[in-house]
């Protein structure tokens, strides 16, 4: 069961300029930095606020290490701007087999480790009218920077 908005995604040109727009114009703070490595990004998460299952909700900002990655051919089509939902569940798995039963396609056979330890997989963009979709199992975490 799906309960919560865990993040949005937004892709952006520079990490540490866009960071600083949203801490000098809201007030969001760092909560975790990392570089993920497999999906070519570095990223910021700025906690938004916690949540009634434990978890919380953030901003992932994505900022793309190699031309290659996903997000970085997302930049280059798109510009910067909200590149993913993504839902909070205790049970990716369960959940994405549960979904995939209803005809949308799930973009990983198995679930990826995604930022702060966390598991996770995608729907297509072209089952979720327009939307890429991320499904997350949060790992629990204290806040660090890598």
């Amino acid at each position: 069961m799906l309960t919560r908005i865990d993040h949005i995604g937004i892709a952006c040109f520079d990490l540490d300029k866009t960071v600083e727009f949203y801490r000098s114009t809201y007030g969001f703070e760092v909560f975790h930095t990392e570089v993920n490595e497999e999906q070519g990004v570095r990223e910021a998460m700025l906690k938004i606020n916690e949540t009634s299952d434990g978890g919380a909700s953030y901003l992932q900002l994505l900022e793309p290490t190699r031309e290659d990655s996903t997000v970085a051919k997302w930049l280059a089509k798109n510009g910067e701007g909200v590149h993913h939902i993504a839902f909070g569940t205790a049970d990716v798995d369960g959940d994405a087999a549960a979904i995939k039963d209803k005809g949308v396609r799930v973009l990983y056979e198995e679930p990826r480790r995604g930022s702060m330890g966390s598991r996770i997989t995608f729907l297509h963009p072209k089952d979720c009218h327009g939307v890429l979709t991320e499904l997350v199992t949060s790992a629990p975490v204290e806040p660090s920077e890598h």
